[in-house]
C-alpha cells in the first residue's frame, strides 16, 4: 500500500483524538477516584496541574530536541508514552499500595505522549501542501473535539453498563487508539522543516510586542478551555445534582460538539470571517457562559451554559495559532513550540486554580468557576491589544 499525505493528515486527526483521549478520560473518573479512593477536590485538580505541567516541561525539550531526532520518530515516541500511560491508568492504582501514586505516574506516562503530540502535529499539518492553512489547522484541531465526545459519550455509557467498579477497564480499552496510530507514524510520508529556510529564534519571536500578546491569548485560550471541561462532569454531579448520565451529555459532551462545531465551521468557511474580530466575540460569550454555568438557580440552564462555552472557546486556540502562524511564516517548530507551552500553562493553572478556590478556600465549585472567568476576561483585552 502507498501512503500519501491524505494517510499523513488522517493519522494527525488521530494524533488529536489521542491528546482528547489523554486530557480527558480522568476527569470523567473524578467521582470514582473521590470515592473509591478519597481523594479531594485539591488534589483531582493537581492531577489536572501535573498532566499539563508536565506537558509544557515536554513542549520546552521537544522545541529544543525534535530536530535532532525527526518528526517521525518523536510522534511515535509520544504515541507509545500515550498507550503507556493508558494502562498504567488502570493498572497503577489497584496494584500500588497508595493508589494517588500509581494516578500519578499513569498521568506523567501519557502527559510526556500529550505534550509532543502538541508541539508536532500542527507543524507537520502546516508543511503539508495546499492552501488555506487557517482552515486546515481549524479542521485538524476540531478532531480533538471529536476525540473529546467520544470520550465522553462511549466511556458515559460503558461505565452505565460495567459499573464503576470495572472503571479500570476504559483507560486499556483506549489505549488501543494511540498504539493504532503508531502504525501509522511509522510509514507516513512526512514533511521536515528544510534547514535551508532558517526559522525565526526563540530571542527573536519574543522580542516582538506582538508574539508576546499571542502568548497571552494561548494562555488564557487554555485556562478558558479546559477549566470548564474538566470540572463540569464534577460540576454538574455534585454542584447541580444531577444524575451522572445526563450531566455529562448535556455538560462535557455537548461542549465538546460545539467546540467541534464551531472549529468545523471555521474550517470551512475561515477565509471569510475576521479572525481578531472572531476571537474577540468568542471571548465575550465565554465570560457570559461562565457566570450563566455559574449564577443560573436552574441546574439545565447551568448545563446550557457550560455546553454553549464549548462554542465560545472553539476558535481561542487554533485561531491563536493561525494569527501568529499568518504573522510569523518563519516561526518554525519553536513557534508552535512556544505557543503550546502558554497553552499548557493556561490548561494547567485554570483547573488547578478552580480546584483550590473550590477546595481549600472552602468557596465550593462554583465559585472556583466562578474565579476562572478571568482568562476569557484576559483574552479580550489580548485581542484588543493586538489589533492596536
Amino acid at each position: 500500500m502507498k501512503y500519501t499525505y491524505k494517510h499523513t493528515l488522517k493519522a494527525c486527526y488521530f494524533g488529536y483524538i489521542t491528546q482528547a483521549i489523554v486530557n480527558n478520560l480522568a476527569p470523567i473518573l473524578f467521582i470514582i477516584f473521590q470515592n473509591q479512593f478519597q481523594i479531594s477536590l485539591e488534589m483531582l485538580g493537581r492531577l489536572i496541574l501535573i498532566n499539563f505541567a508536565t506537558q509544557i516541561v515536554v513542549d520546552i525539550l521537544t522545541v529544543k530536541y525534535v530536530d535532532r531526532m525527526g518528526y517521525r520518530k518523536a510522534t511515535v515516541i509520544a504515541h507509545i508514552c500515550c498507550a503507556l500511560g493508558l494502562i498504567s491508568l488502570g493498572v497503577l492504582p489497584k496494584v500500588l499500595p497508595y493508589p494517588y501514586i500509581g494516578l500519578m505516574i499513569a498521568v506523567v506516562l501519557y502527559a510526556i505522549g500529550g505534550g509532543i503530540i502538541e508541539v508536532l502535529v500542527s507543524p507537520i499539518v502546516e508543511f503539508l501542501p495546499g492552501d488555506e492553512k487557517a482552515s486546515a489547522m481549524s479542521l485538524l484541531h476540531s478532531f480533538y473535539c471529536w476525540g473529546q465526545v467520544g470520550v465522553v459519550l462511549i466511556s458515559t455509557l460503558l461505565l452505565k453498563l460495567i459499573g464503576g467498579d470495572l472503571w479500570f477497564v476504559l483507560p486499556i480499552l483506549w489505549a488501543l487508539i494511540p498504539l493504532y496510530n503508531v502504525t501509522r507514524f511509522l510509514k507516513v510520508p512526512i514533511i521536515e522543516p528544510h534547514e535551508e529556510e532558517k526559522s525565526m529564534s526563540v530571542k527573536e519571536l519574543l522580542s516582538t510586542k506582538g508574539f508576546v500578546i499571542a502568548l497571552l491569548l494561548m494562555l488564557a485560550a487554555g485556562a478558558s478551555e479546559l477549566t470548564m471541561s474538566q470540572w463540569s462532569s464534577l460540576f454538574a454531579e455534585q454542584g447541580l445534582q444531577v444524575p451522572k448520565v445526563m450531566g455529562d451529555l448535556l455538560g462535557p459532551c455537548l461542549f465538546a460538539v460545539l467546540m467541534g462545531a464551531g472549529r468545523m465551521i471555521y474550517g470551512i468557511w475561515g477565509s471569510k470571517i475576521n479572525l481578531n474580530r472572531a476571537l474577540l466575540g468568542s471571548g465575550i460569550l465565554c465570560i457570559l457562559c461562565y457566570v450563566v454555568t455559574v449564577f443560573a438557580t436552574n441546574p439545565f440552564v447551568s448545563l446550557l451554559g457550560c455546553a454553549v462555552c464549548g462554542l465560545s472557546v472553539s476558535l481561542m486556540w487554533p485561531g491563536t495559532f493561525s494569527l501568529t502562524a499568518s504573522t510569523y511564516p518563519r516561526g518554525g517548530t519553536a513557534m508552535f513550540g512556544i505557543l503550546a507551552v502558554f497553552g499548557d500553562i493556561g490548561a494547567a493553572v485554570g483547573p488547578w486554580m478552580a480546584g483550590v478556590v473550590s477546595d481549600v478556600v472552602g468557596l465550593g465549585l462554583k465559585a472556583g468557576l466562578l474565579a476562572a472567568a478571568i482568562f476569557p476576561i484576559l483574552l479580550v483585552i489580548g485581542t484588543i491589544r493586538l489589533k492596536k
